[in-house]
């Protein structure tokens, strides 16, 4: 009697601690789909952008073809993909600082409707694309717990649950300021 009730509470627990897992995998993975939609905004902003500042800065094309070119990179990245998709849109971000920085040395763009409109938006979506990322990112500390912590692990390892990458921006040169030079 005293071994089946033993035997029950085991299995409870494996149950108890799978769920827990499943449950960690599965917020880890709805937190990563906020960001993707977060950036997906972004991505679809960007060439309404170019196209405004097109009419104001065509003289400066390098800008404007390097924003394009890491926005596509960025698309690029497979969604699983963190550690890939964190470095790419942290270049995308020094891009763009780069474009709105162009802005300060055309009075006429930074004073148009539709420039600053854009801009509003862009701030509006790297705000909420921050609360994602660390929403994701606490997910995923909670899930690579358990994954690793005893006696979890073991059931983790039994099932080939996986740590989550962090969303974080790897290259110290995407957390800097952009010059601009004209």
């Amino acid at each position: 009697m005293i071994g089946l009730a033993i035997g029950v509470a085991v299995i409870l627990y494996l149950v108890f601690v799978y769920n827990g897992l499943v449950k960690a995998r599965q917020i880890a993975e709805e937190a990563w789909s906020g960001i993707d939609v977060q950036l997906k905004r972004r991505a679809d902003l960007i060439p309404n952008l170019i196209e405004t500042v097109k009419g104001y800065a065509a003289h400066e094309k390098s800008t404007l073809e390097e924003v394009i070119a890491m926005r596509n990179r960025a698309q690029a990245v497979p969604s699983g993909d963190v550690e890939g998709r964190a470095a790419a849109e942290g270049a995308l971000s020094q891009a763009l600082g780069k474009l709105f920085a162009l802005a300060e040395a055309y009075p006429d763009l930074k004073a148009n409707e539709n420039f600053a409109e854009l801009q509003r938006s862009l701030e509006t979506i790297e705000g909420e694309i921050q609360m994602s990322r660390r929403y994701y990112n606490g997910a995923a500390r909670d899930l690579n717990v358990k994954v690793e912590s005893f006696p979890s692990n073991l059931i983790a390892n039994a099932f080939r649950f996986v740590k989550a990458g962090y969303f974080e921006i790897a290259n110290e040169a995407d957390r800097a300021v952009p010059q601009v030079k004209f």
